[in-house]
């Protein structure tokens, strides 16, 4: 009943004021029907799989950055350095090449359990300073109403202390023609979290992910889509 009466509340605003809001995750099993996992390969440990060229899933596609946007490296600290996207994406929405060992990864993570994206940055894979300090973005085939994912951020030094852990991750949401529709900054707590994004206008063609921990992130169970009309 709860959803329900959000979904009827945002849809009945103008469509000038539908702002795009947060959503449970756990509500996206109907906002957003579609969840990709990353266990369709065999389980291997670090370094895992690397793709230079992306992933393709049932819906979309997902790597680096987008068309149109520069991949710049900032040292936050002792680590290796993190991506940041520079500039707004090209219209139409496409992804971009990204250089051999800096787009995405996919190994064993202890925290999920399960098979995880690893975004890669500047020092490339096998790196482990690389391993979850790059971007991500992701290009979906047909605008979508609704987004969200697992983010697991985490740091740990040579003595087991998390005294740098940061946890900061920016989602950043667009339209088709590459116009920006939502910016979010999460400062998240160690470990695994949940996140959901909800625009009532059903703009979303892309999304993409940045952040600032040193210990860099993960990324499991994308959900994406809108939801299902029944008679």
């Amino acid at each position: 009943m709860r959803l329900i009466a959000l979904l009827l509340a945002l849809l009945a605003a103008p469509a000038g004021a539908q702002q795009v809001v947060a959503v449970r995750y756990g509500d996206l099993e109907t906002l957003a029907p579609n969840l990709i996992t990353f266990d369709r390969l065999p389980a291997k440990r670090y370094p895992g799989y690397n793709f230079d060229h992306g992933i393709a899933f049932p819906g979309g596609h997902l790597g680096e950055a987008f068309r149109g946007q520069s991949v710049e490296a900032e040292r936050i600290d002792d680590s290796g350095p993190h991506d940041v996207l520079r500039g707004p994406p090209d219209a139409p929405l496409a992804i971009r090449p990204g250089a051999p060992g800096q787009v995405v990864s996919l190994s064993l993570h202890a925290g999920f359990g399960t098979m995880a994206l690893y975004p890669l940055g500047r020092l490339g894979q096998p790196d482990p300073l690389a391993r979850g300090e790059g971007a991500v973005a992701v290009l979906f085939r047909q605008n979508v109403c609704a987004v969200g994912l697992r983010v697991h951020t985490e740091h740990t030094n040579a003595l087991g202390l998390n005294t740098g852990h940061r946890g900061e991750v920016t989602l950043t949401l667009y339209a088709r023609d590459g116009t920006r529709i939502a910016l979010r900054t999460l400062t998240l707590p160690e470990g695994i979290t949940e996140h959901g994004l909800f625009d009532p206008a059903g703009r979303i063609a892309g999304m993409t992910v940045e952040n600032r921990d040193p210990g860099g992130i993960a990324l499991d169970d994308l959900r994406f889509g809108c939801p299902r009309l029944t008679g």
